[in-house]
């Protein structure tokens, strides 16, 4: 199931969508910010039924 997100760059303090699929369930991954394209830490948290929980973004090295 896809979802779209608004993601906050911690680097650059701009936000920007981007979306994620619900039925992988929790995730970590990297993606580049949209404004300025420096690598963010995404961590996305998914309860039992496949709704989304909560979306957290930091900086890749921290």
């Amino acid at each position: 199931m896809l979802e779209f997100i608004q993601l906050h760059c911690p680097y650059c303090g701009e936000s920007f969508d981007s979306s994620i699929d619900l039925s992988g369930g929790d995730q970590d991954y990297i993606e580049d910010c949209a404004v300025c394209c420096k690598p963010i830490s995404v961590s996305v948290r998914v309860d039992a039924q496949d709704e989304l929980i909560g979306v957290t973004t930091r900086r890749d090295h921290d």
